[in-house]
């Protein structure tokens, strides 16, 4: 066995030494870079695939399809105790072609219960969500009758497995499952009936709470507080999203119709999700004429003020009455709602380019957060408008804001939000509201999508053209940290850096394309992607494939390094030289991610007019713009000579990147000759006699 063990070190040695003996002759066995041209195909998207519910043209394939869920709901409020009592009725539709062994069950409240794995932390410890009854198709569920079922049963090849009990399993946690004896059918539908209580969360004012909460008796902000059905698709291996709520991830929804009622006692304002279908019967004749008003007004209208707090004033009722408030929400993702006795209510309006509608905007706060939420209408108006020109016409017949603990917080129709959080929440409905993407799994298609949209809505609003120079280059000072995760990694492990994958990266992703494609471009694409996936749920390959086909180029080395990995261009200009009246520039990048060569040549302010070059755009009388495409670096160089050929003006300064849209860790070397930046400008470009900073990122 020892000589066998050596001869076999031996082998394996002499394979190893092969490289280093390349090395040592300078002659590398491998290219300087290879340049991977593929998009990775996991088991997942491969399965999609082959069953024809998505292709390589980034559209839902011919077989695609989805889970549609209808809740019927109706909730007991009691304000002094802070406990909801709810009922609920789902009618699921298996729209899909394999049958469903289970139904898995979304318990968020059990965030707030001991013992159940978070991702931070809470500002209350409650008894979570109590589950007390459940029923699949009339049937009694038995509740958590012991340990969860093994998926390997005893007994050997050819076994039969024990008979499946109709059971509720981890009825404790996030993620709970409903063990069927009898399996859905594809294309079937089942019903399930729950009965749940939970109390909601305390929140001691004016800190800020997690998803929801209450703050004393006076306000409650109530999300994810019914048992949902969770997501079954055509990805995951056996079709259920079993992913557990950790906190800061957040959703992955079906799409369905809600029919909503809620009890509270008269006097405590609601607002909610969806179309309150009973104004008669809970709100004054005044605030139902102010409603009329703020529907044509131009000004932000009062619905009902401090003056009128109390029941018969601020709600329909006398004091000791209680009222039923039914809301209905049609193709939405959820639901959540807030009350209290003491809120401000003002209405304002928008009317949606595109569809022409006229979409009601409720705000709802407290008395001492007026000028808070002064702005509060016209700033949520103009985001549904922006946002509505720049991707696709808001979807949905209404929107509230409401005021309390949770002050950035998107739910369909209906936002927890400070103003200055507002552009972003409204931004929510179009990803995920509209755009079901799985965003514990994949953040940047929604927070960090919307991130990149904010950039353009400030702009608009204070009247300028965005600025996206500088967000791309800006990557190349994070890349390479070792604690942050890919943007394609489950954001649920994304470990310390959680908020730059989600966030952060992918508007700095976006500014690189559009230093590729223009920026306008990527603007038109992603408005066909998000007319496209209305109401369905698409992956990051369904919007890598698009974004491909709409921009008429493959971009799969782009997709790769900005989602796959944490690479960067680390582009430089290693010197410049003259021969026969043409300029060579040596260019280098020394990260792994490839990029295009786009340069800034600088002329002498005099001298004969410069010569036109095919690649080249002329800037002004002593600027031009030479780009040469990324494939240069397909033969995997990492150094590039461009060679152009102007006349014989005098060249006085050649800039890399000065849009600034390519990662870079070291902006320094960038020009030549060389000229370290003015400290104002340090990151930022290149300032001196050629003007201000070009980036401003």
């Amino acid at each position: 066995m020892r000589t066998r063990f050596f001869a076999t070190l031996a082998v394996l040695g002499a394979f190893a030494a092969l490289p280093a003996a390349g090395l040592a002759q300078g002659k590398s066995p491998y290219p300087a870079r290879a340049i991977r041209h593929e998009i990775p195909m996991t088991d997942m998207i491969q399965r999609a695939f082959a069953a024809g519910t998505r292709d390589s043209t980034g559209r839902p394939g011919r077989n695609y399809w989805q889970l549609w869920t209808d809740y019927t709901i109706s909730a007991r409020f009691d304000p002094a105790t802070g406990l909801v009592m709810g009922h609920e009725h789902v009618v699921v539709n298996n729209d899909g072609p394999n049958p469903m062994r289970e139904i898995v069950l979304r318990l968020d409240q059990n965030l707030f219960a001991p013992n159940v794995p978070r991702a931070e932390e809470v500002t209350d410890i409650t008894d979570g969500m109590q589950v007390t009854a459940l029923k699949v198709n009339g049937q009694d569920v038995a509740l958590n009758p012991g340990a969860p079922p093994r998926r390997f049963f005893p007994g050997g090849r050819g076994a039969a497995p024990p008979p499946v009990q109709l059971a509720a399993f981890n009825l404790s946690q996030t993620v709970a499952g409903i063990t069927l004896p009898e399996p859905v059918p594809a294309h079937g539908q089942v019903t399930l009936d729950a009965d749940w209580h939970f109390t909601v969360p305390k929140v001691v004012a004016p800190t800020r709470g997690i998803r929801m909460g209450a703050w004393g008796d006076t306000l409650y902000q109530v999300g994810q507080w019914y048992p949902r059905v969770t997501v079954f698709d055509d990805l995951r291996e056996g079709g259920w999203d079993t992913e557990p709520y950790l906190g800061p991830s957040e959703f992955y929804n079906n799409f369905g119709h809600f029919d909503v009622k809620l009890d509270l006692p008269a006097g405590w304002l609601v607002g909610a999700t969806g179309i309150l279908q009973n104004p008669d019967e809970v709100l004054t004749p005044a605030e139902r004429a102010g409603l009329a008003r703020a529907l044509a007004a131009d000004s932000t209208v009062r619905i009902n003020g401090p003056e009128n707090f109390g029941p018969g004033r601020e709600t329909a009722g006398a004091a000791g009455d209680r009222l039923v408030w039914h809301f209905v929400a049609d193709t939405a993702a959820d639901v959540a709602w807030a009350t209290s006795n003491q809120f401000v209510w003002d209405g304002f309006h928008a009317v949606i380019p595109g569809s022409n509608a006229n979409v009601p905007i409720n705000v709802m706060y407290l008395p001492g957060h007026e000028r808070q939420y002064a702005d509060a209408g016209p700033t949520v108006a103009h985001a549904l408008q922006f946002y509505s020109k720049l991707w696709l016409p808001y979807v949905f017949p209404t929107m509230t804001m409401v005021d309390g603990p949770e002050l950035g917080m998107e739910y369909p129709m209906f936002i927890m939000s400070s103003t200055g959080a507002a552009d972003h929440e409204v931004g929510h409905e179009w990803w995920p509201m509209t755009l079901g993407t799985n965003e514990t799994w994949y953040p940047f298609m929604d927070e960090g999508f919307n991130q990149y949209m904010n950039i353009l809505s400030a702009a608009d609003r204070a009247g300028h053209a965005p600025d996206l120079d500088g967000r791309g280059q800006s990557y190349g000072r994070t890349s390479g940290n070792e604690r942050e995760a890919p943007m394609m990694w489950d954001a649920n492990y994304g470990g310390p850096m959680y908020s730059f994958q989600a966030y952060s990266k992918a508007p700095m992703m976006l500014s690189m394309l559009g230093g590729i494609v223009g920026d306008s471009a990527v603007w038109h694409a992603m408005s066909e992607y998000a007319h496209t996936w209305r109401f369905k749920h698409p992956s990051p390959w369904d919007y890598m494939f698009f974004m491909n086909h709409a921009l008429h180029q493959d971009l799969s080395w782009f997709w790769y390094d900005w989602l796959f990995t944490t690479d960067a261009v680390d582009g430089s200009i290693q010197g410049m030289s003259a021969m026969h009246g043409r300029t060579t520039v040596t260019v280098r990048q020394d990260g792994e991610m490839p990029s295009p060569v786009v340069l800034n040549v600088h002329f002498a302010p005099s001298g004969p007019a410069l010569r036109r070059v095919p690649n080249a755009v002329i800037v002004d009388d002593s600027t031009a713009t030479i780009t040469y495409p990324v494939s240069v670096w397909w033969n995997g160089s990492r150094t590039f000579q461009a060679t152009f050929d102007f006349g014989p003006r005098t060249i006085e300064r050649v800039v890399l990147d000065p849009h600034c849209r390519f990662p870079d860790k070291d902006v320094e070397d960038n020009a030549w000759p060389r000229q370290p930046a003015p400290a104002e400008a340090q990151g930022r470009g290149f300032a001196g006699r050629f003007g201000p900073p070009v980036c401003h990122g």
